[in-house]
């Protein structure tokens, strides 16, 4: 006898042979989400924004100081994460591609732009 379809070979969790895992609350809209279900990605952002950083470096003191950043640890539940555009939908047969997706990091160190890189001309 057939069971019911599964959406996904996880469920939608990391759990596997543990029984129960920790709450953890969306930093979004504060719901209560299991901690392996949860969408998690790390925000690392400069403490002073850009336009006070020059301001900063003319005052400073010191001739080589970089300035710390700050690491912020996101956690989703999934309704904010496919709002707010951290994942998205996808199709079931996109579904079983486990690669995760490109990662695109500036300019290469031998001067070309970076594929889907601001400025790319369309290709026609």
């Amino acid at each position: 006898r057939a069971g019911m379809t599964k959406k996904r070979r996880n469920n939608g969790r990391s759990k596997k042979g543990r029984g129960h895992t920790p709450i953890i609350r969306c930093t979004n809209c504060a719901r209560c989400v299991p901690k392996d279900k949860a969408i998690k990605r790390f925000q690392v952002r400069n403490i002073v924004e850009a336009g006070c950083q020059r301001d900063m470096r003319d005052a400073s003191v010191f001739e080589s100081y970089t300035l710390p950043k700050l690491y912020m640890k996101l956690q989703y539940c999934c309704s904010c994460a496919i709002h707010s555009r951290v994942v998205r939908v996808r199709s079931a047969e996109k579904r079983r591609d486990r690669e995760p997706p490109p990662r695109f990091r500036g300019p290469r160190p031998d001067g070309k732009a970076a594929p889907g890189a601001a400025g790319q001309a369309k290709k026609p």
